[in-house]
C-alpha cells in the first residue's frame, strides 16, 4: 500500500457487506467505527484493532503494540487479504468494544 487513503479504501472493501462500518481521517491515519464503535484504526504501523479476546482468537500470532508513542498497544491485523474472516472478527468484536460516548454540549 502505498499511502494511508489507500490502505484505508483497501480496508473499507475488504469490509463491505457488514453493515454499519464507516471510517473518518484522524491527524495522518484513519478511525475505523462498526455499529458507531470504534474498533481499529490506521496508523503508521498499518491497519490495527483493538486488543479484544474476539481479535486475538482470530489472529493468535498478532502480538499487541503501540500504534503511537503513549497509545495502549492495539493488534496488527494479520488477516486483512481474508475478507471472510476479517469481517468475522469485526462482528465478534463488537460485544467487546465499549460503546460511544455521547458529546458534551456546549
Amino acid at each position: 500500500m502505498a499511502d494511508a487513503r489507500e490502505l484505508a479504501e483497501f480496508v473499507e472493501d475488504q469490509l463491505r457487506g457488514l453493515d454499519g462500518v464507516r471510517k473518518i481521517p484522524m491527524m495522518g491515519g484513519w478511525i475505523f467505527y462498526y455499529q458507531e464503535r470504534i474498533f481499529g484504526g490506521i496508523y503508521g504501523p498499518g491497519f490495527m484493532v483493538k486488543d479484544t479476546a474476539a481479535a486475538r482468537a482470530a489472529m493468535p500470532g498478532s502480538e499487541p503494540q503501540p500504534p503511537y508513542s503513549g497509545a495502549r498497544p492495539m493488534l496488527p491485523v494479520t488477516i486483512l487479504d481474508d475478507r471472510e474472516r476479517l469481517q468475522a472478527m469485526v462482528r465478534a468484536m463488537l460485544p467487546e468494544l465499549p460503546e460511544r460516548r455521547p458529546r458534551a454540549r456546549r
